[in-house]
């Protein structure tokens, strides 16, 4: 699980509005290839709209933010280029009701990559056995539980072939069981070296599979540290009373 020295994310200065709110202030941070990050704190902290912002499902209005390469500006072309190479996984699964499993994974690659769909076919059908449900390809969304739709809908990211992969608390809609589930599948991505950012409250999961763990209050970056130190010896007092809160001590 080594980590690159190339800088795949770079964002400097960069500050985000709603009309006069002022969401996200001063934000810098840089991401290497196959680092994993998890983003933490409060509700409304602003973790959700900062990983939107990387591949600009949110619009900043001011600093840099840099994708693999690609300054993200308003040239349609550079936001698409970027969204061809980062995945995205919502909370809530997003898929097509009307389209079977199979036909959901391969809807992108096909149109978007103009992928035959028997290549696209068989892409698809090796990313759902790597999230274990490949014999769940001709069923529709609506026959499967919360956390196959949720395993489903990190198989079509993965069928883009993306570079990064942004997942915006991805288990936070399904049921405790089901959360186990898509975490593993999260956890053997980590493990092939795929270069995650992930907002979540499983800190479970940031201890198991974080480079970095990154701790935003009120539109800031307040704290960063690799997890043994972030969770032994948080610095902040405002990371020492979430912590107290989530964990319970």
């Amino acid at each position: 699980m080594a980590v690159g020295e190339e800088v795949v994310i770079s964002i400097k200065n960069m500050n985000k509005y709603y009309g006069s709110f002022h969401v996200l202030q001063n934000i810098d941070m840089s991401v290497r290839r196959g680092e994993r990050i998890v983003i933490c704190g409060p509700s409304g902290s602003g973790k959700s709209t900062l990983i939107r912002c990387l591949n600009r499902l949110e619009e900043h209005q001011s600093g840099q933010i840099v994708v693999d390469g690609t300054e993200l500006t308003d040239n349609l072309k550079k936001i698409d280029r970027v969204r061809s190479e980062v995945g995205m996984v919502f909370q809530h699964f997003n898929l097509f009701p009307h389209l079977t499993i199979l036909e959901n994974c391969t809807l992108a690659p096909i149109w978007v990559r103009k992928i035959p769909k028997k290549e696209a076919e068989e892409t698809a059908l090796h990313y759902l056995k790597k999230v274990r449900i490949p014999d769940q390809a001709q069923k529709y969304p609506g026959q499967l539980s919360g956390g196959q739709q949720q395993r489903v809908a990190i198989a079509r990211s993965l069928c883009m072939k993306p570079r990064i992969m942004l997942f915006d608390e991805p288990t936070s809609a399904l049921d405790p069981e089901m959360i186990k589930e898509v975490l593993d599948t999260m956890i053997e991505l980590a493990e092939e070296g795929m270069t995650m950012l992930c907002v979540t409250h499983e800190m479970g999961f940031a201890q198991a599979v974080a480079n970095r763990v990154i701790f935003m209050d009120q539109g800031q970056i307040v704290e960063e540290n690799e997890p043994v130190q972030f969770f032994k010896n948080p610095q902040s007092a405002r990371t020492k009373l979430f912590l107290s809160q989530i964990l319970g001590h």
